[in-house]
Order: C-alpha cells, then sequence, then structure tokens
C-alpha cells in the first residue's frame, strides 16, 4: 500500500506543478487553489508512504514520477517538446524509478 500512496503522491506532484504554472505567479485563482490542495496532499501521501519505504528511495520516486507527468503533461498541452533525447532520458527516468522499486 505503500508504493500506491506513493504513486498517486507522485502523479499529484505534477497535477500541482502544473497548476502552479498555470495560475501565472498565483494570480489565477482556481489554479493556485488547485495547487494548494494538490501539494498538501501530495507531500502528506508522500510522508505517508516514508513509513513504511525508506526516505531516499521514496523521495526519489516521487520526484521521478512528478517529473515525468509534468513534462508529458506540458508537451500534451503543447507548451515543451518531446524530442527523441528527452523521450529517451524520460524513459531512463521511469526505468530508475521501476528499478528502485525492484531492489527495495
Amino acid at each position: 500500500m505503500y508504493w500506491v500512496v506513493l504513486i498517486a503522491s507522485g502523479v499529484l506532484e505534477a497535477v500541482w506543478a502544473t497548476a502552479l504554472s498555470a495560475s501565472k505567479g498565483f494570480r489565477r485563482p482556481w489554479p493556485v487553489v488547485v495547487f494548494a490542495v494538490s501539494m498538501t496532499l501530495s507531500v502528506v501521501g508522500l510522508a505517508w508512504a516514508m513509513r513504511g519505504i525508506p526516505v531516499g528511495t521514496a523521495y526519489a520516486v516521487w520526484v521521478g514520477v512528478g517529473a515525468v507527468l509534468t513534462v508529458l503533461v506540458a508537451v500534451l498541452r503543447g507548451e515543451e517538446k518531446l524530442g527523441v533525447a528527452r523521450a529517451l532520458l524520460l524513459v531512463a527516468l521511469i526505468g530508475c524509478v521501476a528499478g528502485l522499486k525492484v531492489v527495495s
């Protein structure tokens, strides 16, 4: 269950990062609300997952999941381009996150 909560918290990290960008410097109220709620839930989930997963592993997985999903959301929204090198690096990052799960 710790891993499920950790992955969900990583997904919420991508939500709050995307909402933070959409808030345009905290000038748009709804993205600010989404940012605050998702960030709170993300960090609470991370803290809970750390009860059963070592801190270094949990943090690396949380950041990795959030980073990959944030990039993918930005690509889908047309805000960033996904070249071959970036795609390969994201796949490698996913592989590292999966590897942490396997060896834990």
